[in-house]
């Protein structure tokens, strides 16, 4: 029992993201960005790895398994369930994984203010953007209020 917990590999790297290895590997993969709960129970199938082991004792050929299910994620599953449907400059669906969804997002808020577009001029005023109520909430800059007169 002993021997089992030195080999333990407290970080295991997938899709440019360091993992945590004391977790299970459906929580783990969730440390991706672009992956959810959902999708790291797909992966973990797909690369015929037990969701419920922890992520740290699994041998070097799961782990490629793994990365191997990451990268073909997108052709695996329906387009419904893809993060980037029908993508503006290209057409296809795709599914983002890592710091290219960060990118994506930033690009697509600075296509929306470059078109002005009301949702694009909503981000570059910094109100909100969703439709949300904005009478009593979402105040922001300095605070003002009732003064009283000075005697």
């Amino acid at each position: 029992m002993a021997n089992e917990e030195e080999e333990i590999k407290y970080f295991v790297r997938i899709s440019n993201t360091d993992l945590d290895g004391t977790k299970s590997v459906r929580v783990a993969l969730t440390g991706i960005p672009g992956v959810g709960r959902h999708a790291s129970d797909i992966i973990a199938r797909r690369a015929n790895v037990g969701g419920r082991e922890t992520m740290g004792k699994l041998d070097d050929d799961s782990i490629e398994r793994l990365r191997e299910s990451v990268g073909g994620y997108a052709t695996a599953v329906p387009t419904w369930m893809l993060n980037r449907t029908k993508d503006v400059y290209t057409g296809e669906s795709r599914h983002i994984f890592g710091t290219d969804l960060a990118i994506t997002h930033d690009e697509d808020i600075n296509l929306l203010r470059k078109i002005r577009c009301y949702r694009g001029i909503r981000h570059e005023t910094g109100q909100k953007v969703r439709g949300q109520r904005t009478k009593s909430t979402g105040r922001t800059g300095a605070t003002v209020g009732v003064r009283r007169k000075k005697d």
